[in-house]
């Protein structure tokens, strides 16, 4: 393997904290209280302060990249994300000016398709934050369509064997070494051909992760991990639970207990290690058990819990007047 993640016991000292943040009180409104327990510098160093983030967006005299995902995490970085199900630009655009590490643009359960998912990638393109398209499934004409738009990594659901796991690798590379069609000379990916440089780095840059979100990929998570080309295992807790029969009960200590022993092939496999932090398993936790890249949030979700906030604060101040 081209990588190889840190020891569990380092890992839990190697991200340094920022908890200077400003005080949530009661009278903010919801949005308000949102953005500011929602900032990712509350639990991760993450690209930039919000400050140098908006300075490296405006500055046209700006030249230098920044570090590509798979660059930040051979260098030991531990990754915080957000998972767009919206296919908003303007929230994505939002979530890349917050400061996140990554954004994961859902096609597998989100509405939007090809088309949808570039107009958020331009928007997060424009805050120089980096995508991941998470695929509908995993077969050679997603990923394919996903791979020309330009992604810097691709997620692919419901891997559950390392033949799976090599036929996404294979998805990804262009013939010999794999099976994508190639339109290099005029696809977004290669800045519509205008990058020369396309096809001697692509395969360096792209992040590859593969989804382990059932029982039995997770008894197969480091033959997973193991396969070469695959940079990192997504761990999937909701879909585990369902199909151990804990649907309503994703904290059962069976799935706990199946998640652990997962984590741990994962980790042994060689790949890195990814997943979403639960109200039952913070970011913090996952980052103490070697998770690399951590999801915290959704944006359905985060703009859900403020709106039911803001109606239910604002019955609350009614009735009391009535």
């Amino acid at each position: 393997m081209s990588h190889s993640p840190q020891s569990l016991s380092s890992l839990q000292s190697s991200v340094p904290f920022n908890f200077a943040s400003p005080k949530i009180t009661t009278d903010m409104p919801a949005l308000t209280r949102l953005a500011i327990s929602a900032t990712p510098s509350l639990a991760f160093s993450t690209k930039s302060s919000s400050s140098s983030n908006h300075s490296i967006v405006n500055d046209a005299s700006a030249s230098s990249a920044p570090d590509s995902l798979k660059s930040r995490l051979k260098n030991g970085e531990t990754l915080y994300g957000i998972f767009l199900l919206s296919f908003s630009p303007t929230i994505a655009e939002i979530a890349g000016l917050a400061g996140y590490d990554f954004a994961v643009v859902d096609m597998e359960h989100g509405p939007g398709g090809i088309t949808d998912a570039l107009h958020c990638l331009r928007a997060l393109s424009a805050t120089r934050t980096p995508a991941i398209l998470r695929l509908p499934e995993s077969s050679p004409t997603w990923a394919k369509k996903a791979l020309d738009l330009g992604p810097q990594g691709i997620m692919f659901p419901m891997i559950e064997s390392p033949k799976m796991a090599r036929k996404a690798v294979s998805y990804c590379r262009f013939p010999p070494e794999g099976i994508r069609g190639s339109a290099h000379t005029v696809v977004r990916a290669s800045d519509y051909g205008i990058d020369e440089g396309y096809l001697s780095n692509y395969a360096e840059e792209l992040l590859i992760m593969c989804q382990v979100e059932s029982e039995e990929g997770a008894k197969k998570a480091e033959e997973i991990s193991a396969v070469d080309g695959v940079d990192c295992v997504q761990m999937g807790p909701l879909d585990l639970s369902a199909s151990m029969g804990y649907l309503w009960d994703p904290g059962h200590k069976k799935v706990r207990e199946m998640m652990r022993v997962s984590e741990k092939g994962v980790l042994k496999g060689g790949a890195y290690l990814g997943g979403f932090a639960m109200p039952h398993d913070g970011p913090i936790d996952l980052k103490t058990r070697g998770y690399h890249m951590v999801s915290g949030t959704v944006d359905v979700g985060l703009f859900r819990s403020a709106a039911v906030d803001d109606v239910r604060k604002f019955k609350m101040s009614f009735d009391s007047r009535v």
